[in-house]
């Protein structure tokens, strides 16, 4: 199945797999481009792109993702709206196909059945938050999505007036819904009147019903507008539909002259009069309308009634519910008072025994000064004022020590970093020694035996011999042979002497840029310390050796009297000391380490 899937379609059909509410930003993001696109070619792709959706069950998966819970979804119930409004704009418009029928009177119900259900929950989130003017718009929103395909599909109709979705909207008493159910049927028959024959009588009368109902108990001009033009539209379609109209509604003319005169629609109102009027004279209207309007006061009577018992029910919930409001947050007020005056007596609790424990410090002072002589007095108050400058001492101290670290804080990172670099450094070198030492100084070519060089020697003797030099006579080439092959071999032996050499200069020349570095950041002798004085110490044992050897005979030397130094420096001279070029790299100094 995956490999006959275009790959156009491919992710789209792979995020509706899995029925979850996780993918359904992907996929209404994915379906939104693929519609946009399609839109903007020809309408012939815009059908095949409709079927192929249906067929691989992305619609499936947009019917059913209607039902998700809007609190697990980003976006809530913006993001279903619009996923409505873009299936059933996938709804409409696919062209005749294989499964036609299928797709008319199975699939086509489930998403009206779904839609329905959306808007019922859309609305009951709209009655429970007033002020959210979002929500009536979103619920607007589906049901312009529900005419667009009853617009489309007309057998439709018959399942959403069964709906029981839709009979929660028509029992609905809010002024906004009510507008937009009835301007949905306006605008249903003003596109295509036929809708009308495709309904049926039984159907018709229920919408007829919900129309004249709404225009009988609303002052709304909104919902009368609509109302009445909905009205006219039906009354125009047939005569048979006028019939039903004048004989179901009996003074619905004086019900609409008294209650809509004067509201901003007169012109439609005046057509409906009209309508209303042309079929019975003024007399059998009258009557007629003096029954219904006793019909509609039964009506209304009967249905506040229900209204007012229902609202009557849910009264002692709701004063239980505020009853228990206001003594959790009665109770939350007490809480916050007691901690509040809690804390007020610890923190008094607390001033009193500081100023307990202050008294008795003090009347302990006075007993003592009282029973010491009058000698130790002073010398008592001596003591005091000596702990006290001791405390301050203290204190300034560690504040002071405390500033002084912060302030050479950076000094001693950047002393650990050095330290770091330079044992790295040392590492490196040890490694990079150590793989010289591994390679051998003098290596033949690779791939000759001795066998293949005594006949590599016997071709070029009998090339010689066959092609003599005019310039250089045999026994000259051989003696010049002779001395390049010394000289090469003078060569080979002092490249190892010349290598330990530059290795022995480098090694100096870093010790020496280390040293100098050293220097030059040393502090002065005032504020050198032991830490100091360790960075200038050598790890090497010979030279510490050669070091404390000369010290030792220089303090000697300073304690033997003037005429014995005279005579020693007469009598001997010292002797150079000789170049070691085998030291060890690791003897040479490196700071801090």
């Amino acid at each position: 199945m995956g490999d006959e899937i275009n790959p156009e379609y491919r992710d789209l059909v792979a995020d509706t797999r899995e029925q979850s509410d996780k993918k359904i930003l992907g996929v209404h993001s994915k379906l939104k481009d693929l519609l946009n696109r399609k839109s903007l070619g020809d309408q012939r792709d815009l059908e095949e792109c409709k079927r192929s959706l249906y067929s691989y069950g992305v619609l499936h998966y947009c019917s059913s993702s209607l039902r998700f819970s809007p609190t697990k979804i980003q976006g809530g119930y913006a993001v279903l709206t619009q996923m409505a409004d873009l299936l059933s704009s996938c709804c409409v418009g696919l062209g005749s196909f294989r499964g036609m029928e299928m797709f008319s009177h199975e699939f086509l119900p489930s998403v009206v059945e779904n839609l329905l259900f959306l808007a019922d929950r859309v609305m009951n989130r709209a009655l429970q938050d007033k002020a959210q003017n979002e929500m009536i718009r979103l619920f607007r929103k589906v049901f312009d999505s529900i005419g667009w395909l009853l617009r489309a599909h007309r057998h439709l109709s018959h399942h959403v007036l069964r709906s029981k979705h839709y009979e929660r909207v028509q029992m609905c008493e809010d002024d906004d819904i009510s507008v937009v159910s009835v301007t949905m049927w306006n605008e249903i028959f003003r596109a295509d009147r036929a809708v009308i024959d495709e309904m049926g009588i039984r159907a018709l009368t229920g919408i007829l019903d919900d129309i004249v109902y709404k225009m009988s108990s609303s002052s709304n001009p909104v919902i009368g507008r609509a109302a009445v033009k909905t009205l006219v539209q039906i009354m125009d379609h047939s005569m048979a539909t006028r019939q039903l109209v004048h004989r179901r509604y009996r003074g619905l003319g004086d019900l609409a002259v008294k209650d809509w005169r004067g509201k901003g629609f007169d012109a439609a109102l005046d057509q409906l009069i009209d309508r209303l009027q042309s079929g019975a004279s003024w007399r059998d209207t009258e009557e007629s309308s003096e029954e219904m309007v006793g019909a509609a006061c039964v009506i209304q009577a009967a249905w506040r009634a229900h209204q007012t018992r229902k609202r009557l029910k849910k009264l002692p919930r709701a004063v239980s519910t505020i009853q228990r409001s206001f003594r959790e947050k009665r109770k939350h007020k007490q809480e916050d008072a007691e901690r509040h005056r809690a804390q007020e007596e610890l923190r008094h609790q607390v001033c009193l025994r500081r100023q307990r424990a202050m008294r008795q410090f003090r009347q302990r002072q006075l007993h003592l000064m009282e029973i010491l002589p009058a000698a130790q007095v002073e010398r008592y108050l001596g003591e005091l004022e000596n702990q006290a400058a001791v405390l301050i001492q203290r204190v300034w101290r560690g504040h002071r020590e405390r500033r002084h670290f912060q302030q050479h804080k950076f000094s001693l990172v950047q002393h650990k970093a050095a330290v770091t670099l330079q044992r790295a450094i040392l590492c490196f070198l040890k490694r990079r020694k150590a793989q010289r030492n591994a390679l051998s100084p003098i290596k033949g070519p690779k791939g000759l035996t001795d066998s293949r060089r005594a006949d590599l020697r016997r071709q070029i003797e009998e090339h010689i011999s066959l092609h003599p030099s005019s310039v250089m006579s045999a026994e000259g080439s051989m003696e010049l042979n002779q001395r390049a092959q010394s000289l090469l071999h003078q060569h080979l032996l002092n490249r190892a002497s010349d290598r330990a050499q530059e290795q022995h200069r480098q090694a100096l020349l870093a010790q020496i840029n280390t040293d100098m570095e050293l220097l030059l950041s040393a502090p002065s002798l005032k504020d050198a310390g032991e830490e100091d004085v360790s960075l200038f110490l050598s790890r090497s044992r010979p030279v510490a050796t050669r070091a404390r050897q000369s010290h030792n005979a220089l303090i000697q030397s300073m304690r033997l009297p003037w005429w014995r130094i005279l005579g020693s420096e007469l009598s001997s001279t010292e002797e150079p000391l000789g170049k070691d070029y085998d030291t060890n790299i690791e003897s040479l100094y490196l700071g801090g380490t």
